[in-house]
């Protein structure tokens, strides 16, 4: 547990000491100096509440009585001490000046409220004013103005800085200023007298320009009410336009900007008045302060007022003036872009001047400034989306193709203007490589609102990769240093990286679109074969392009029904009879080539690709090759674990895809890839053809891919027993071990069914009894089922740096499982059956268990697919929406189901469909004969959705390859009762915690956190389970049911207008006849991540022993998302003795 600012107080106040009075020369100063950070960390932290005091064993009110011993002592030093001393004094106030939000309620360890010894301070400085020099007034009057926050209060101290404002000394001149500013910003009153002064300081003939620059800076300072700002503004506007002074007017442009941006009133005033200001004759300069205050406003997202065309021809001019700086003229391209996209819609047509963004994007030539053509290139993409959606505010003016092509062909052709002096020099510019970057994104966002030009495109990077490798092979002929070789190969591999980084957006985002066709996919294919061909590239990038054909879930659904999908490979001489396993082969010749090469990293990145690609054979024959290669246990451990993962995989593929031809068996045998990993758990198949298959192999299979599952998780805890290492990873493969589990016990079950295989007899009778059974094992079953969707929910909203794609296929896979869930819960949903027995579980009650398969599916199709939802409902007859709390999302993931989980909801809607007849059909006959039947058919449909939902390519999300250390929260706990030591209690008392809960690997995001701790009966610990090494958060039961009443309870504070239930909250209740108490508890934080707050539990039922408290939390992020952290310790544990 970290300390707080209040718990290192007296340290601190020690420390300072000893280094105030050591006698080694500097060390005073340095000491000084250090306390400068510690008080801007003390300075932003909330004072301790009681819970921290007691954590941390304080008395009340010590860290006040610290930081008042510290505040004298630096204030005594800076009377006492040299000028070098009271320098450092005043840079330790003036850094924590500097971090403060100035306008927001200061409530820092200077604030008057904190601030014990105010008149003690300020005597100390003022001690310092009166007898010092020039130099020493000047450092006393800042910290006057750092100190404001009292000081301003004081009348001695306001008529100090007041009559300073005209000293002879430039210095202690300035510094008045400076404090008169910072009084302003906290003062009603003071602003009137600092604005007459300021007016007759800045007219007079006799104050110096650095007096008067000083002076205008103070405008800026004056917005604590909109009087006093609109005051200054007009007076410091007057000031500006009877000026002649160039300097003079640069600081009142700026100081006024900044003034009027604090109202939203002035700023309207304030644009209007900077357009007509850089409109006159001024110089350079000015002008161009002007833009860059426009620039200031807009960063602001100060734009919502009325800007007229006049103003955006304005601009259009400031793009032909050549006196004008490149840099200049890019803040004006970001100013229009700026204005554009807000006025856009009530713009004539004829103020736009297209040609002339089109000739700044060509002309642009490759400089110093390269976003210029960049920024004209992106205000034509914008206009071009604007007016996309604005239906035909664009027709005849943009929309057409003809310019839409122009356009795509100036980014293309700029990408390679970027390129070639890249090449000449055969080393990479990062300026360059970022522009590059810029323009593939801009190229994404204009398919992605023009699907028409995705054959465009696809020609157009086609050409652009061959214009490269032709202008490769002209330089590689006349240049011979092998450096220049090296280096360019560096370089030619970051801009191959992001290409494909492109493409591979690119071509999800078709899919996710479904505008994929066989045209698109032909193009691709020329494409990769350029790059597979080109001398340009390394081995390792043609083999992760080679992968992009591979990927089932970008092509498998547009395409394996076209007879143009099966591809002959020469090489083999064999008719492979899906595209995605010949283009896996073809990439298993690239790996080799890598591996063969030495390229450990790379074909790490290969093998981490084809994971995620699904190219299960690559990444099972690379892993299995680098286990090897690497000296450090914990990369090998990681290594094999993925090779353990892969080949649980490649195992359940192998079976797919030999159940369907026996030549990839042949190919991979000539391609020396290990079979014996496969075929271990295969038995004895006939592989002559698909329908002599001997489909009971699939419970074997699968419970082989489960155990190497199981066996690649137990690698990770064996290696990384302590900390949170791989947390995601842990659970990811805990969560697809225990699916692979669950069905591996439907088919056992199903198969003791003769009737269920197509092979056997169809009137094979079954009693009664037994199939009873069966469907009650099937439902148990089911309902694990529908838990685990709900724990790839939690995963997904546990993580809060996940990527989106990542938490599509998180949602894609809790979606799977809620449908395995719905279809083994038939007998639920069809009527008459004898399920009175079956539905034996913790629910008791069938309709609950038939609304939670239910609600937990719909929820999940309600955005994507409305009618199976809705047919979903219709099964249990609700009339509303189906309940979407019942599977818990982030913020991130919300119903985000995409082309990931396609196949999963045509699935969905095929058994929906099913289900409903054999509902109509057993409510319409209820005979004896008829109900068996009825049994049979659902007993069927479970194997059948099984088998197609076998079929569906597993996705793993990009996520899983982030090691870094994992998100989450760390609880500590202390008995309130200082009469104990430790959380001991006596029977039939309430355990009074102290809390203190902390964020870790977290960048702030949220001020405040949510904690739900809960105790039961059953939690009791023994003293072995007390001295375990490794937490494993995800291994609990009440995970998941935790999570749920927490969203609940945080759901309910934050739309609790009067914020009364952000109170601590407290409940008792019964879950499986076992009583268990629980309290809520919500904890502010402070900038660390750290919150402190206090809780009870009424254990006063329980009896003697140890029990460990179990508990979750989570935040709300600045957006409103919801997010659960992960439990990084486990929970305290308490004794009733």
């Amino acid at each position: 547990m970290e300390r707080n600012s209040a718990a290192c107080a007296m340290q601190w106040s020690i420390e300072l000491e000893k280094g105030l009075r050591s006698k080694k020369p500097g060390r005073p100063a340095e000491a000084i100096l250090q306390f400068g950070p510690r008080l801007q960390q003390w300075s932003r932290e909330p004072e301790p509440s009681s819970a921290a005091h007691h954590l941390f064993d304080l008395i009340p009110g010590e860290d006040r009585l610290f930081a008042n011993a510290i505040l004298l002592r630096l204030a005594d030093t800076f009377r006492l001490g040299d000028d070098h001393i009271r320098r450092c004094v005043v840079k330790v106030f003036l850094s924590e000046y500097r971090c403060r939000e100035k306008r927001k309620g200061y409530k820092g360890l200077l604030s008057k409220e904190r601030v014990e010894n105010q008149s003690e301070l300020l005597t100390s400085i003022k001690f310092v004013f009166d007898n010092g020099d020039g130099n020493s007034r000047a450092l006393a009057l800042v910290i006057f103005g750092c100190w404001a926050d009292f000081a301003k209060d004081s009348a001695h101290v306001r008529y100090l800085v007041l009559s300073s404002f005209v000293s002879s000394h430039a210095l202690e001149a300035k510094a008045a200023l400076f404090a008169a500013g910072c009084f302003c910003e906290l003062s009603d009153d003071f602003p009137c007298i600092v604005l007459e002064l300021l007016v007759n300081l800045m007219t007079s003939s006799e104050t110096s320009l650095p007096i008067k620059l000083a002076g205008a800076r103070v405008f800026s300072k004056m917005g604590y009410s909109y009087s006093i700002a609109n005051r200054a503004y007009k007076t410091g506007l007057k000031l500006l336009l009877d000026s002649l002074e160039e300097d003079y007017q640069i600081a009142l442009l700026v100081s006024l900007s900044k003034l009027a941006s604090t109202s939203t009133m002035l700023t309207s005033d304030q644009v209007e008045f900077l357009f007509s200001f850089r409109s006159q004759e001024n110089t350079i300069r000015v002008r161009t302060t002007t833009l860059r205050c426009l620039c200031f406003i807009f960063s602001k997202g100060l734009c919502h007022f009325s800007v007229g065309p006049n103003l955006v021809q304005a601009l259009f001019s400031t793009l032909d003036e050549p006196a004008l700086p490149s840099n200049i003229q890019c803040e004006a391209l970001w100013i229009l872009r700026k204005m554009l996209l807000y006025m856009l819609p009530s713009l004539p047509s004829n103020i736009l001047d297209l040609s002339k963004l089109l000739s700044i994007a060509e002309n642009a030539s490759p400089s110093l400034f390269m976003s210029k053509s960049l920024l004209a290139t992106r205000v034509l993409v914008d206009m071009s989306i604007k007016f996309k959606e604005h239906g035909d505010l664009g027709s005849g003016l943009f929309c057409s193709s003809p310019t839409l092509s122009q356009l795509i062909s100036l980014i293309i052709n700029r990408i390679t203007l970027l390129m070639k002096p890249l090449f000449d020099l055969g080393q990479a510019d990062v300026l360059a490589l970022k522009e590059v970057n810029n323009l593939l994104y801009l190229l994404l966002l204009m398919v992605g609102e023009h699907p028409e030009l995705i054959a465009l495109v696809l020609d157009q990077i086609s050409t652009f990769i061959r214009n490269i490798s032709n202008m490769h092979d002209i330089i590689t002929t006349t240049q011979a240093d092998i450096l220049w070789h090296e280096k360019g190969m560096a370089m030619r591999l970051k801009v191959a990286c992001k290409l494909h980084r492109f493409l591979l957006t690119f071509l999800e985002n078709l899919s996710e679109a479904g505008t994929i066709n066989m045209v698109v996919y032909d193009k691709v294919k020329l494409l990769v074969k350029h790059i597979c061909e080109a001398n340009l590239f390394d081995c390792y990038t043609q083999t992760i392009y080679s992968l992009l054909l591979h990927s089932r879930v970008i092509w498998h659904h547009n395409l394996d029904e076209s007879e143009d999908s099966c591809i002959f490979d020469r090489n083999s001489g064999m008719l492979l009879d899906n595209c995605s396993v010949g283009q896996e082969l073809v990439s298993f010749k690239f790996a080799k080539k890598v591996l063969a090469e030495n390229m450990n990293w790379s074909a790490y990145k290969v093998g981490s690709f084809s994971v995620c690609q699904g190219a299960w054979f690559v990444a099972t024959f690379i892993f299995q090759q680098l286990i090897t290669q690497v000296h450090s246990d914990s990369c090998s451990c990681w290594l094999k674990s993925l090779f353990q993962f892969a080949c649980s995989e490649a195992k359940l593929t192998f079976l797919l895809l030999t159940k369907r031809s026996s030549s990839l068996v042949d190919w991979l045998e000539t391609m020396e890839f290990p079979l014996t990993l496969l075929r271990n758990d295969l038995g004895e198949m006939d592989l002559d053809g698909a329908d002599n298959f001997n489909e009971p192999n699939y419970g074997k299979v699968l419970l082989g891919a489960y155990n190497s599952i199981c066996s690649s998780k137990e690698t990770l805890e064996t290696a990384f027993t302590l900390g949170q290492s791989f947390c995601f990873q842990k659970w990811f493969l805990f969560l697809r071990a225990k699916v692979l589990r669950a069905v591996v016990d439907v088919l056992d079950t199903l198969e003791t069914i003769p009737f269920v295989s197509e092979s056997s007899s169809i009137n094979e009778e079954v009693g009664k009894s037994f199939m009873v059974q069966c469907l009650q094992r099937i439902v148990q079953i089911s309902l694990r089922l529908k838990r685990i969707a709900e724990e790839f929910d939690l995963v997904g909203a546990s993580f809060i740096d996940i990527d989106n794609k990542s938490a599509k296929i998180i949602s894609g896979l809790a979606l799977s499982c809620s449908l395995v869930a719905f279809i083994t819960g038939f007998s639920l949903f069809v009527p008459n059956l004898p399920t009175a027995s079956i539905a034996r579980c913790p629910e008791s009650s069938e309709n609950i268990l038939r609304a939670y398969l239910v609600q937990n599916l719909a929820g999940r199709l309600w955005q994507t697919d409305r009618e199976t939802s809705e047919k979903l409902c219709q099964l249990i007859n609700l009339r509303e929406q189906p309940d979407k709390r019942f599977c818990l999302l982030s913020g991130n993931q919300v119903f985000n189901i995409s082309s990931e989980a396609r196949e999963v909801i045509v699935l969905c809607s095929h058994a929906v469909s099913r289900i409903a007849c054999l509902k109509i059909e057993a409510a319409r006959e209820q005979s004896e004969e008829n109900i068996t039947g009825i049994i049979k058919d659902g007993l069927k449909l479970t194997f059948e959705i099984l088998m197609k939902w076998m079929e569906i390519p597993f996705r793993t999300p990009k996520y899983f390859f982030r090691l870094r250390p994992s998100i989450g929260s760390e609880l500590f706990a202390e008995n309130v009762s200082e009469a104990t030591n430790g959380l001991h209690i006596s029977p039939g008392q309430h355990l009074s915690l102290s809390l203190c809960l902390q964020l870790k690997n977290l960048p702030l995001q949220s001020t405040k956190l949510y904690c739900m701790l809960r105790c039961g009966v059953s939690s009791i610990e023994r003293k072995e389970e007390q001295c375990r090494s490794g937490f494993q958060a995800w291994e609990t039961d009440e995970m998941v049911e935790m999570n749920k009443e927490l969203f609940r309870y945080v759901t309910e504070s934050e739309s609790s207008s009067d914020n009364t239930m952000n109170i601590n909250k407290r409940g008792c209740g019964i879950d499986d006849d076992r009583e268990f108490v629980n309290s809520f508890v919500c904890f502010k934080l402070n900038e660390r991540g750290i919150g402190f707050s206090g809780c009870s539990l009424d254990v006063s039922g329980f009896p003697t022993g140890s029990y460990r408290i179990k508990w979750h939390s989570c935040c709300v992020d600045n957006q409103g998302n919801y997010w659960s952290l992960l439990p990084l310790n486990a929970g305290p544990v308490f004794t009733i003795q």
